[in-house]
């Protein structure tokens, strides 16, 4: 009887914990949605009084209904990225291509360690790439080409070319200084480096 009892209360403990996980993700993708402009109201199903966010077009979630995807490329969506974003702890693919996008990209974004695909390429997006990407250890795919982004590729990043899991890093059509070294032949994954072909060593 006991042992029924403390299953029943740590099935509810837990469902209290995913609802209150999924209501900290309404409220971080709902601060973002009040900071965009969205002209083709491709956001519109974002309502912030649902009790998660997995029945909102372009979000994708897991099985205990945490995010895990945001698909808005090519959502005619201006604006900056907010770094509440960092707190999506399940996040594997951040899809904000093809926008117009621009302010930084916040250091948080590095929070997301889950994090697969970082495609933010074809945007407005200035300054520095922050050194904390260096931590995204399960990234194969980091696109910012076509932005304005500026300084020097920091080594962090570059780390993950031998350390890593990266398969393509794109930072072509940038103001960045500085070159990624090709490190193939030491038998780390092939990454595929897409660069500007102005940079100069740094």
């Amino acid at each position: 009887m006991a042992s029924q009892a403390l299953v029943s209360f740590l099935f509810a403990l837990a469902l209290v914990i995913a609802t209150v996980r999924c209501n900290s993700e309404v409220d971080v993708l709902s601060a973002w949605k009040a900071t965009l402009v969205d002209p083709n109201n491709v956001l519109q199903s974002w309502d912030p009084t649902l009790l998660n966010p997995c029945t909102w077009f372009h979000i994708t979630c897991n099985s205990e209904n945490s995010v895990t995807r945001v698909d808005l490329g090519s959502a005619g969506l201006s604006g900056s990225l907010s770094p509440l974003l960092g707190n999506l702890t399940n996040l594997q693919y951040l899809e904000v291509y093809d926008n117009n996008i621009t302010g930084t990209i916040p250091a948080e974004i590095g929070y997301l360690t889950s994090l697969v695909s970082l495609d933010l390429y074809n945007n407005q997006l200035s300054g520095p790439i922050p050194a904390t990407l260096g931590n995204l250890k399960y990234l194969r795919f980091m696109r910012l080409n076509n932005n304005y982004l500026s300084g020097i590729l920091p080594e962090q990043v570059i780390g993950l070319v031998s350390f890593g899991n990266l398969m393509i890093l794109n930072v072509a059509n940038n103001s960045l200084a500085g070159t990624v070294p090709s490190t193939n032949s030491t038998g780390y994954a092939v990454t595929t480096i897409i660069q500007d072909p102005r940079a100069q060593n740094a």
